[in-house]
């Protein structure tokens, strides 16, 4: 969830999230018309405030679902989700999702070839539909013995961020499934182009 009320894609004011929907043929719904991606990727949906404040129970109707981003990096190659609350910065809202690469064998507990890592998306403030950076490589790989073994092997999954002072932000992510890691970000006070 963003942690203020953004503006929905008709200008209102609104909850939103980031999430993940599951599009499986017999279980899920099937991917939306006009999608053509099957790789679990990352979306956007709303909750307008003003229905919310009147009748709490249109807080379970989410709509405008949008497709905001897809798995396009080789580090992120199998699927991509959600992973930090999106945080106010003055380049605009920060979250750092996890990116997935290997093929997920189903119904095997131990995947050790599986490796997840984290990235780093900027979103517009006024439109959060629109991402204004997304980073090509992954910023949090699986590298410390404590992110290598554990229960899933090869993981980092971040979680939490704590905007410090000075453009820092800590970042807190899964290790392993086994441990909890901290992570210091530093916020550029100026953004150069996106490679």
């Amino acid at each position: 969830l963003f942690p203020e009320p953004v503006n929905d894609p008709h200008g209102r004011p609104a909850l939103a999230l980031i999430h993940r929907p599951a599009h499986v043929q017999g279980r899920m719904p099937v991917l939306p018309a006009g999608v053509s991606e099957d790789r679990p990727s990352m979306w956007i949906s709303y909750c307008a405030i003003e229905p919310a404040q009147a009748n709490p129970a249109a807080l379970l109707a989410w709509r405008d679902h949008t497709l905001l981003a897809t798995p396009a990096q080789p580090w992120e190659e199998t699927k991509i989700g959600g992973g930090t609350p999106p945080i106010r910065t003055a380049h605009g809202w920060l979250t750092i999702y996890h990116g997935v690469k290997g093929k997920i064998l189903e119904g095997v507990d131990h995947q050790p070839h599986v490796h997840y890592s984290a990235g780093a998306m900027l979103l517009d403030i006024d439109d959060p539909r629109t991402i204004l950076y997304r980073s090509s490589e992954s910023i949090l790989a699986p590298e410390a013995d404590e992110e290598r073994d554990g229960i899933v092997p090869n993981v980092v999954f971040p979680t939490g961020a704590d905007l410090r002072a000075n453009g820092q932000v800590d970042i807190y992510y899964g290790m392993a499934d086994s441990a909890i890691g901290v992570a210091r970000l530093e916020i550029p006070t100026q953004l150069g182009a996106q490679p």
